[in-house]
This record gives structure tokens, C-alpha cells and sequence, in this order.
């Protein structure tokens, strides 16, 4: 029995193990093996991209040269997917070779956002946060940064320039101070300066924390928002090489001015007009000042990288060559920069450092050429032997004007500026526990700066005194030390995810500087150059300062994610500045904000909306911005006095600044209600924000009386409350179809700026031509109205006021018609009124591209829309009461020509050169091509010889074309005068945006 019952088993197995090879074999002939290879639209390998069979656990990872190899039935659908790009199903169809080109993702919800000591997902974002990718900044010609930014980010206002080594104003969310407006820079946890020293070609990521809660982490240091940059990093796998090179030209703009038998007949009419006597002008000379001042600029870029690494380390290294010969004689800029970034990894302890070296000269423009070009006239020539110095600049009643030679500013006054900067962080991690990992930051920068004024003999410009040679220079240093300590927890617990930070910063920063001058400086015989080191010369001046700041901070955040639908985060800093007084020193920085993903709610359901998330926050920011003894006060004691019957001199010391002990943190307050709404499969994406923010106890130095015996400078007091109310919008769409791929967005920006109160019982302020009144924006135009011209006598006879006073009985025909507002019969300061806002209604963005196969497309389009400006160039060349060059084809009245709004021209009378009138306000509107680039990627199989992963050329142009009425140079221009904040419209000689065209050549190896 038990013999039988064992061969019926036996018999059982052998039918089991038959079935068992039977169905392997069907299941053998069901599979095949698929071979190929996953790239970005570029062309790259994308490494560790992720293939899977569609429905199963079924997958493969793509090596270092994006290829792969799985086994799959031939009916089934590949679904390939890497971080940062589109999702792509390819179906089998019995291939055995299928390759995958994976779009990028211009949405990117998975993206990891840095936000300040951490990072999240994008998805889980609930402040205002801007990512920007980095080639949309390198692909432009920029020296710094900010630069790149222009018409990229909602809310983020950038106002550059094309001079040498210049450095762009950048606002973020409006004018939140009446002081600094640049927002913070914080490159790989080292909190610094994105300045003209900083390789833009090293950025990896860029994030723009707009609102206070994305801020707050920041503290009294985030008030003006805060650009978070990370640089490039190594990655696992083999050495990988990188390559470009970049050349650009820039042209400038040209005034149309007039050549010498336009202006002779113009300037022999406003002498004869005054009753003059005219000048005996050379009619042989005809200067071009823009031909012999502004030349085509030449910009150089070359970088080179390596990088690399291994499962437990990796590295970068680059090094970058960036020259500027400016558009403008004598003005020139050169950088050198070098990078290295590493990092390894030991069980729970890693360690790594980011430091950049770069050394950077500037020769600084001399003067204002960009005025003096028209303030020059034609009649002058550019070299005059009778001169001291050799350059022609006017002679007394045959060209009587003001102007400066620029040739010979460039060369008998010259300034350079060097710097040498160090930079960088080292960072050790432990991870106790997957949950929980403490991180320790050093950082360290120090710049070694070098400024050299040298001053030739000879002159540049009429009744000058001859001065000697002179030069002056100075030698500072310095150094900033960071030290942070943070500790962080996040933890799953079913569907809570919760993080928790906490940390300390320690920060101090140390400015010193030594500086001489000397005069009558000897010369070389044989070179006829200046021996200009300071061992030389007379008249030794010497001195010397030491500038000292220190920061403490302690921090918290909190962030909760429930189920992916509810989002909770909390901040809160403490910072503690010996800026301040006992007493104000430290200050409490908190933010809340929430946010809801309705798109995972259960009752949603829709195919069209795939994600939906509204955001609220509300959070406080402060800012230490002032200088460093602010709140104490300032002793000469370098005085003497006479005292006694035998009248003998005593050594003294007084008070010359005023200190305000009272000082205290400006804070920042601001709420931001935020959506975010992706459809048609996140093709189409939109973002909006409304966002309110106040400025509280805002620091300004206001003018005060010299007699209250202050003489250092205006003392800072908590002087106003400024508010900004805007709203923010961007639109984002793109598509791969086939090989064919493009992209859009779209990004409008209104911000609404308001000065509440200007404290210490103020109302009101003038600057120049601007009035900042409480209830007003800042800056507000202050001016006289103008009301046409006077036709004849009897107009000018009738024009009075209600009680029959005659208004501008001096007037002739011919002259402006100034409005009477006051009513009093004259027209005086009295009369002027606020007439309209430097500040535009909104401003928009627009970027657009596209690529197939090889070939691709970009553009940035910008405009602005409803801003007065203040054109300096027209009230210089439109009043004729002095000696300047005049504008081309202008039809001023006469009595032969009385249909014209140009008055009449006349030597003898201020009338109508007033400058504090409406009549040079003119609209600030634009619509300007920012960027259009082109680029061709040679295809691989070209390449495969020759070693060469990728090549790729490219061609682009910037600023090439405006739409505007402005009259001026250009509508896009920043102010960098000192009360630039106040009078941010007026544009006096501001040095314009260039065309710039450029030819790129990248490789990788």
C-alpha cells in the first residue's frame, strides 16, 4: 500500500515538473530581450532613468550612457521616467531596439526646491517661490546674476546696465525700504553677494524666496526677499568634461544730435533771440563726441569643467575667463574664476566644501561720457596743442560751454578698482538614523580690494584749474565668518510626514582699510608715464578705518504634510546685531503658512485639472540695514582751540554725528494668498499671487540742520512706514509632440507702492524734482505745469490770474505758458504740483521656445507699462540758455513757425530751460526683444569618432528691439545716483542696455 501510494506521488511530480518546463518554455517564447538607450532632448545619455513595464514591479535602470536592457513581452508598453523630465510611454510592437528622448518637465512638481537649510519638493511648496532654470541664465551674456533675471520671475524687478563690470539693481515685490532694495544672495549656504566677482556659468539651481514665510528662515536679513544659489555638483560615474566659449559685440546707442551747420544756425539764433552777440564759432571743425567716445564693445567668455565621481564621492571643477572691453573709451572689465566643489561619504558621515576663487579688475568709467557727448558742441575739436594736456574743450567766445572733453577725462583722470575674493563653505553631515541628521556649516569669504585714482596734469574742460598730478589709493580687506549648527528630524508615520529643524548661525564681519595720496607725482623721461607708486611725489595724506559687525541667530521650522492634501509650515528666528543699541539688539522673526491640495481630495475628481493647491501665509522679516556704529556717536578728535590771555592752542575734540540710541529692527509684515493649478496633464500650469506687505519702523537718514551740530552725515532714525500691495500671475504651457517639443509662459507683475508715514513729524520730502508725501508713492514727479505757448502779446497781456494780475508779464511770444495753481498772479515753487509716478502699472514677461530634433529656439520678450520717466538728455539739448549741442530736426517757434510745442530758442532767458517742469516727463512705456538665441546640436553620429559626446553651436542677440516713445537712450535705464530711491525715474546719463550679439561653441567629452 505504501509502495503504491509512493509511485502515485512520484508519477505526480513528474507530471508537475512537465507542466512546470512547459509553461517556462510558453513563457520563454512570450519574452523578449529590448535593447536601447533613454537621452534628453539634447541629445545626453540620461543616467539611473527608470524603465519599467507598465502595470507590473518590472523594471531596469539606464547605466551612465543612459542604456538599458530588460526582458518584456512583445505586446507590452515601456514606461520610461527620470526627475526633472516628462513621463514617456513607448508601446513594444515585437521591437528589439527602442530608444526614448525624455522632454523636460518645465513643471517639474517633483523637483526638489531649496528653501533655506533644507529642501522640499515643489509640490509641497506653500510660500511664494520662484525657481528659475540656470540655462536660461547662461545662455544669455550677463556679468552678474541679476542680470539674467529680467522678465524670468514675477515680482522680481531688474534694472542693469551695459557698462563694464556694472551691477544690476534688483526688487523683489516693490520697494520695501528707503534704503538697499537688493534682496539677500545665499550661494551654497554661504550667505554673500551674487556681485560681478560670481561665475554665472557655475550655477546648478536658482531659487527666489518672494514671500516672508519661504523668507523667514532668513530672518532680519530677508526683508528685500531672498536668491537662493546652488552651484554645479559632481555625479557618479566617469570623467566628464565640458567645454564653451563665448564671443559677443555691443553697440551703443546714438543721440541724434546735430552736426556743426545745424547748430551754428540754432545757437546764432538763441544769441540773436537774447540780444547777444554771437560767438565766433569754428565752422571748420565738426566733432562727432559719439563717434570719438563710444566704440564696439567686446565680450569674451570661456569656461571649462570637470567633473565626476564614484558610490562614495564626487567633484566639480571649473574654471572661467570673462573680459568686457567696454562700448565707451577707457572702461574695461576682466574676471578670472576658479571653482571646486567635492564631497564623500563614509557610513553615517559625510563631508564636503564649495570654494571659489576669482580675482576681477574694473577700469571704472571716468565722468559721465554718456552726457558729455552732448554737452559737447561740434564746433570743438577734439585736440587743441594751445590746452594743457593737449585736448580741445572750449575757449571763451567761440565755444563758451561747460561740457568735459570725455578723450580727455579717460586719460588724465583714471580709475581701477581690483579684487581678489575668496569664497566658499566646508559642511560635515552625520546621519544618526535615517530620521535624523545634525550638519555642521563653515563659511568663509574675504576679498583683498585695491583702488587706484590717478590724475595726469593737463585739463578737460573750460576755466579749469591746473591742477598737479595726483594719485590716491587705498588698500582694504574683507573677511566674513559663519559658523551654523543644525539638527534636523523628518519622519513618516502612515500618511503624517513631519519635519523638524532647529539650528544656531554665528556670523561676523570685519572691514579694514588704509589709504594715501600724493601729488606732484615725477614722470619717466623716456615713457612719459607717471611713476605712480606712493613712495614718490609730496603733499602725503595717510589713513585708515576698521569697520567690525556681528550676527547671532537661532531658528526653527516646522513643516507637516498630511495624506499630500493638507500642508502646514512654521518659522521662527531670533537675531541678535551689534548694529544695535542695548536693549534693541535682538528681535523675533516668525511666519506661518498652510497649504491645500484639493486635486488629491477623494470628492475630485476630474480628467482636465490634474493638480489644484490654493497657499496662505502671513510672516514678519526684519532688517539690521544700516551701518555698523549707526546707533552711536561720532568724535573729531583732531580739533584745537585757542584759549587763555597768551591765546595758546589746545588740542579739542567735538561731536560731529548725531547717534540715535533709540534704534531698532525695521520689520517687514506680509500675508500672501497664492494658487497653483496644473491642467491638460500639467501641460498647462498657472501660478497667482495677491500679497500685501508693510514696512514698519523703515530706517532713513532725513536731512537735518547743520546748526543742531551734527556734520557726519544724517542721522538713522525709524523714520516711515512703507506699503506694497500687488498681485503676480504666470502662465506656463508645454508639449513634446514626436520630436517636435516647445514651451510658453507668460508672467505679469503689479505692484502698488505707498508711503504711509514718514515719522519724526514729517510730511513730505523733496528731492530734486520728486516729492515722497505720506499717502503717496515714493518719488512722486513735483514739477510745474506747462499749458502751451504764447501765440502774441495779447496772450501773454491777458493771461491773469482771478484778480487780474498779469501772470508772466516777462513772457514773449514764443515762450511756455506755465500753469498759475495757487491763484497769487506769479508763477513760483508755489505752483508746483505732484503731475504723475515713476512707478509703471505693471510690468510682463514673456518667454517662449522650441526644439526639433537638433535645432533649437528661445526668446524673452519684457515690458513695462504706465511709468513717468524724467529725461535728463532733453533738458540739456532743449534749453538753450547755455552752450550745448542741440537735437536734430527740431522746429522751434517763430513767427514764421508758430505751430509747433518746441518754444523759442534764446540765450538771455531761463523761461524755458526750466528743468522743473512737466515739459521733459515723457512715458517710460516699452516693449522690448530681451533675448533671441538659436542653437544646433550636431548629431552623435557625426561625432562618434572623434570623441565627443555632445557639440553644440549657437547664435543669439540681446536688446536688439524696442518698442517705445521714450526720447532718451534707453527706456530700460537704472538710476545709480545717491537719492536713487527717491528719484528712480530720472535718467541722467544712465548708462543704457546694449545690443549685444553673440556665437557660442559648447562641447562635453
Amino acid at each position: 500500500m505504501k509502495t503504491k501510494f509512493t509511485q502515485i506521488l512520484k508519477q505526480r511530480y513528474y507530471l508537475l515538473f512537465f507542466f512546470s518546463l512547459l509553461v517556462q518554455q510558453t513563457y520563454a517564447q512570450q519574452q523578449i530581450t529590448i535593447n536601447g538607450k533613454v537621452t534628453s532632448p539634447t541629445g545626453e545619455p540620461i543616467p539611473f532613468a527608470n524603465v519599467v513595464i507598465k502595470n507590473t514591479q518590472n523594471g531596469a535602470v539606464t547605466d551612465f550612457d543612459g542604456s538599458y536592457k530588460i526582458s518584456a513581452g512583445p505586446n507590452q508598453t515601456l514606461v520610461f521616467s527620470s526627475q526633472g523630465y516628462k513621463t514617456v510611454e513607448v508601446a513594444i510592437n515585437n521591437n528589439t531596439t527602442i530608444n526614448a528622448s525624455l522632454g523636460e518637465d518645465a513643471m517639474k512638481l517633483d523637483e526638489i526646491v531649496v528653501v533655506g537649510y533644507g529642501s522640499q519638493q515643489k509640490k509641497d511648496l506653500t510660500g511664494a517661490v520662484s525657481v528659475v532654470k540656470a540655462d536660461e541664465i547662461q545662455k544669455r551674456q550677463v556679468t552678474t546674476v541679476a542680470d539674467g533675471l529680467q522678465g524670468l520671475v514675477t515680482g522680481v524687478k531688474v534694472r542693469g546696465g551695459g557698462r563694464p563690470g556694472q551691477e544690476a539693481n534688483v526688487e523683489i515685490r516693490g520697494l520695501k525700504n528707503l534704503q538697499n532694495a537688493n534682496p539677500l544672495y545665499v550661494i551654497d549656504g554661504l550667505v554673500t553677494s551674487g556681485n560681478r566677482d560670481f561665475n554665472p556659468n557655475d550655477i546648478e539651481s536658482i531659487q527666489v524666496l518672494k514671500d516672508a514665510s519661504a523668507a523667514a528662515i532668513y530672518g532680519s536679513r530677508a526683508a528685500n526677499g531672498v536668491i537662493i544659489i546652488t552651484t554645479k555638483k559632481g555625479k557618479k560615474g566617469p570623467l566628464k568634461v565640458e567645454v564653451s566659449a563665448k564671443s559677443s559685440f555691443t553697440v551703443m546707442p546714438r543721440y541724434d544730435l546735430m552736426g556743426t551747420e545745424e547748430f551754428a544756425k540754432f545757437n546764432n539764433m538763441a544769441y540773436d533771440n537774447a540780444g547777444f552777440p554771437r560767438q565766433n564759432l569754428n565752422m571748420d571743425v565738426n566733432t562727432d563726441w559719439q563717434d570719438a567716445t563710444f566704440r564696439t564693445g567686446m565680450m569674451q567668455d570661456y569656461n571649462a569643467s570637470f567633473s565626476g565621481g564614484s558610490d562614495n564621492s564626487t567633484f566639480f571643477m571649473s574654471g572661467n575667463y570673462f573680459g568686457n572691453e567696454g562700448s565707451v573709451i577707457g572702461t574695461d572689465f576682466d574676471r578670472i574664476s576658479f571653482r571646486v566643489n567635492s564631497s564623500g561619504t563614509k557610513g553615517i558621515f559625510s563631508i564636503g566644501e564649495n570654494l571659489a576663487i576669482s580675482n576681477s579688475r574694473t577700469d571704472e568709467m571716468s565722468g559721465s561720457p554718456i552726457i558729455d557727448v552732448y554737452r559737447m558742441t561740434p564746433t570743438i575739436p577734439l585736440y587743441d596743442d594751445a590746452n594743457p594736456g593737449g585736448y580741445g574743450y572750449g575757449k571763451q567766445g567761440v565755444a563758451d560751454t561747460f561740457g568735459t572733453n570725455p578723450l580727455a577725462l579717460a586719460d588724465l583722470s583714471n580709475i581701477t578698482n581690483q579684487n581678489f575674493r575668496i569664497r566658499g563653505n566646508i559642511w560635515s553631515e552625520l546621519k544618526f538614523v535615517p530620521w535624523l541628521k545634525y550638519r555642521f556649516n563653515f563659511g568663509y569669504e574675504t576679498s583683498f580690494d585695491s583702488y587706484k585714482y590717478m590724475r595726469k596734469r593737463g585739463s578737460w574742460t573750460l576755466n579749469q584749474p591746473e591742477d598737479p598730478s595726483q594719485t590716491d589709493q587705498n588698500k582694504g580687506r574683507s573677511e566674513t565668518m559663519l559658523f551654523e549648527n543644525t539638527l534636523t528630524f523628518k519622519k513618516e508615520f502612515g500618511k503624517h510626514d513631519i519635519t523638524v529643524l532647529v539650528g544656531q548661525t554665528f556670523q561676523k564681519d570685519k572691514y579694514d582699510q588704509i589709504y594715501g595720496t600724493k601729488r606732484n607725482l615725477p614722470m619717466n623721461s623716456g615713457t612719459g608715464q607717471y611713476y605712480e607708486v606712493l613712495n614718490q611725489g609730496d603733499s602725503p595724506v595717510v589713513g585708515g578705518f576698521l569697520n567690525e559687525a556681528a550676527l547671532a541667530s537661532y531658528l526653527g521650522r516646522l513643516e507637516y504634510n498630511y495624506d499630500n492634501r493638507y500642508l502646514f509650515n512654521a518659522v521662527i528666528r531670533r537675531d541678535g546685531s551689534s548694529r544695535f543699541s542695548e536693549g534693541n539688539k535682538w528681535g523675533n522673526f516668525p511666519s506661518i503658512s498652510a497649504g491645500w491640495r484639493i486635486s488629491n481630495e477623494s470628492f475630485f475628481k476630474s480628467e482636465f485639472i490634474k493638480d489644484l493647491k490654493v497657499r496662505a501665509s502671513y510672516g514678519e522679516l526684519g532688517s539690521g540695514n544700516i551701518r555698523e556704529y549707526e546707533s552711536k556717536s561720532f568724535i573729531n578728535n583732531f580739533g584745537q582751540i585757542v584759549l587763555g590771555k597768551d591765546q595758546n592752542l589746545y588740542p579739542s575734540a567735538a561731536q560731529v554725528k548725531l547717534s540715535n540710541p533709540q534704534l531698532r529692527w525695521e520689520k517687514l509684515k506680509q500675508t500672501n494668498l497664492g494658487l497653483d493649478l496644473g491642467v491638460l496633464n500639467n501641460d498647462l500650469r498657472l501660478t497667482a499671487d495677491y500679497f500685501i506687505a508693510r514696512t514698519e519702523d523703515v530706517l532713513f537718514g532725513f536731512p537735518i540742520l547743520v546748526s543742531t551740530g551734527n556734520d557726519g552725515g544724517n542721522p538713522i532714525a525709524n523714520a516711515a512706514t512703507v506699503e506694497n500691495k500687488g498681485f503676480e500671475l504666470e502662465l506656463a504651457y508645454s508639449k513634446k509632440i514626436n520630436e517636435f517639443s516647445f514651451n510658453a509662459s507668460v508672467n505679469f507683475t503689479k505692484v502698488n507702492n505707498k508711503l504711509l508715514s514718514l515719522g519724526n513729524g514729517q510730511n513730505e520730502n523733496i528731492i530734486g524734482n520728486t516729492m515722497t508725501r505720506s499717502g503717496n508713492p515714493v518719488g512722486m514727479w513735483y514739477v510745474l505745469q506747462t499749458d502751451g505757448l504764447f501765440q502774441s502779446q495779447e496772450e501773454i497781456q491777458n493771461y491773469k490770474n482771478a484778480e487780474g494780475k498779469t501772470i508772466m508779464p516777462n513772457a514773449v511770444p514764443g515762450d511756455i505758458r506755465f500753469k498759475d495753481v495757487n491763484g497769487d498772479g506769479q508763477i513760483t515753487n508755489e505752483d508746483k504740483a505732484v503731475v504723475g509716478s515713476p512707478w509703471p502699472e505693471f510690468e510682463m514677461g514673456l518667454n517662449a521656445g522650441a526644439e526639433y530634433k537638433g535645432f533649437d529656439f528661445s526668446m524673452n520678450w519684457i515690458a513695462s507699462h504706465g511709468a513717468t520717466v524724467y529725461n535728463g538728455f532733453r533738458s540739456v539739448v532743449d534749453r538753450f540758455d547755455d552752450n550745448s549741442n542741440y537735437r536734430t530736426g527740431i522746429q522751434p517757434w517763430t513767427p514764421e513757425n508758430p505751430n509747433t510745442d518746441f518754444p523759442r530758442v534764446t540765450k538771455g532767458s531761463t523761461l524755458n530751460s526750466r528743468g522743473d517742469s512737466d515739459r521733459f516727463l515723457e512715458s517710460g512705456d516699452f516693449i522690448r526683444l530681451k533675448y533671441i538665441g538659436f542653437g544646433y546640436n550636431i548629431p552623435k553620429s557625426v561625432l562618434e569618432k572623434s570623441g565627443i559626446t555632445r557639440a553644440r553651436l549657437s547664435l543669439s542677440a540681446q536688446n536688439i528691439f524696442t518698442i517705445t516713445k521714450y526720447q532718451g537712450l534707453d527706456p530700460e535705464f537704472s538710476n545709480t545716483g545717491d537719492n536713487r530711491i527717491f528719484e528712480r525715474g530720472v535718467d541722467n546719463g544712465s548708462f543704457p542696455n546694449l545690443k549685444t550679439y553673440s556665437f557660442g561653441v559648447e562641447f562635453s567629452f
